[in-house]
């Protein structure tokens, strides 16, 4: 039985998604707890790759399961097993002929950052800290320029390919939450596909527009150049929020 599963996890102790060698990663765990659970190995694939330290709240998952179990049980017998830091929050039967990385609607990431005087523990391993606090007009009026069909290769980590760079973003939105002390920041990021640290290197021009660089978006997209953008912000402050397959059963 094809099934597809929701899954969250905080990515601050895993490696990943994807299997590797001596390493915790969210597979692995949900691999060996599928196996306790059936006493028969599921192999399970994801809508995409997490890098180490980034988190999700709707990743999804397909895999192959023992015929006769319900398929909104499986969250239950997969969680008995499963750490306290991944847990699978809703399951269903997958459609016919469903192939869970390529039929992705729209994904939707958020990179969550702050600025306040002080490190705030609570906040610290979800989102990154800023050192200034950016102007967010200045980043709202730099990321209309993201949305739309663009190539953006310049806009992938170094050494990296793809069959191809052409990405169309739905939505590019800022906000801001006031914390104490502080406030918060958040990049949510809606679009057909991203590339490898495409959301980390864009939410960090964004931060640097809003902290008084000057924008570098129009050159990256003419060039391709790398160069053009700011730093990659780090892992921990990006969310995969959601994968929409268009399945009623497995929204959020």
């Amino acid at each position: 039985m094809k099934a597809l599963l929701l899954v969250s996890y905080d990515g601050t102790a895993f490696s990943g998604w994807q299997r590797q060698p001596n390493a915790r990663t969210v597979q692995e765990e949900m691999e060996e707890a599928a196996y306790r659970a059936f006493s028969r190995r599921v192999a399970l694939t994801a809508s995409g790759r997490t890098d180490a330290g980034v988190h999700a709240l709707g990743q999804v998952v397909e895999g192959d399961f023992p015929e006769g179990i319900p398929p909104e049980k499986l969250r239950e017998c997969l969680n008995v097993f499963l750490p306290p830091d991944v847990k699978v929050i809703r399951s269903c039967k997958a459609p016919e002929a469903f192939d869970v990385t390529r039929q992705a609607k729209r994904k939707t990431y958020c990179y969550n950052a702050y600025f306040a005087e002080s490190e705030l523990p609570l906040y610290a391993r979800y989102a990154a800290r800023l050192k200034r606090q950016p102007d967010i007009a200045l980043m709202r009026e730099a990321a209309k320029l993201l949305e739309g069909e663009h190539d953006f290769s310049a806009f992938r980590a170094s050494g990296y390919t793809s069959k191809t760079s052409i990405r169309t973003l739905y939505s590019v939105n800022i906000e801001k939450t006031a914390i104490p002390s502080g406030t918060l920041y958040s990049v949510r990021v809606t679009g057909n596909g991203f590339l490898y640290n495409m959301v980390r290197i864009l939410a960090g021009e964004l931060f640097a527009v809003g902290c008084g660089k000057q924008e570098g978006i129009t050159r990256a997209f003419e060039t391709g150049e790398r160069s053009a953008l700011s730093v990659t912000m780090p892992p921990h402050g990006l969310v995969l929020e959601s994968a929409d397959y268009g399945i009623a059963e497995l929204l959020p």
